[in-house]
């Protein structure tokens, strides 16, 4: 399987873009609240690398709010498709400009307008309040490129532990487990 966790998730990931149907890249992100109350959703990998797994969001979201405030997350990615899973946790930080500048010129021209029209995680009053500021924005940007507007950026992850979860008969599942250190990282196993 290999001993350097960043070259085994590259292996599964490249297999999960190949067999999973819909969203291979989509993980579930967890963080905590003020009060501790911990909040999860799913969120789409948009870059990786030994640095950490990067995605992108609203600023003023609850997930963005929670990470400034808690700057800790946890992600998962499942292929049902593979029975396999890959857990991963670590402290997290924003993205430079220039990450945040890039991806958003590479985004779709729809999705860089939704990012100036959605208060995203704000109370709506109906969906023809969020129509309405769409066209809005679409008249504003008309025949000019869209700025990254200023709160949208993204956030890396950077994992201290990293969990691949295997499917095996008989719930006697196999789990490899990765824990960084100052050199690098050391794994083990865990029960099923």
């Amino acid at each position: 399987m290999g001993d350097d966790p960043h070259m085994l998730f590259d292996a599964w990931y490249a297999e999960a873009r190949q067999s999973e149907p819909n969203d291979s890249n989509a993980m579930a992100l967890a963080t905590t609240g003020a009060e501790g109350q911990p909040s999860v959703r799913m969120v789409l990998l948009k870059d990786h690398d030994p640095r950490g797994f990067v995605f992108y969001t609203n600023l003023h979201s609850r997930k963005a709010r929670e990470l400034i405030d808690t700057p800790k997350a946890a992600l998962l990615f499942h292929w049902k498709s593979l029975r396999r899973q890959i857990r991963i946790d670590g402290p997290v930080e924003e993205v430079s400009q220039d990450e945040a500048d890039a991806y958003f010129a590479s985004r779709g021209r729809d999705s860089q307008l939704g990012a100036w029209a959605s208060d995203q995680s704000q109370p709506l009053p109906s969906r023809a309040v969020f129509e309405e500021g769409f066209e809005a924005i679409r008249e504003r940007f008309e025949g000019q490129d869209v700025p990254r507007p200023p709160h949208w950026s993204g956030f890396r992850v950077l994992p201290c532990r990293i969990e691949f979860w295997l499917d095996r008969p008989h719930r006697l599942h196999e789990r490899r487990v990765f824990t960084r250190e100052a050199d690098g990282w050391s794994e083990g196993l865990l029960y099923p």
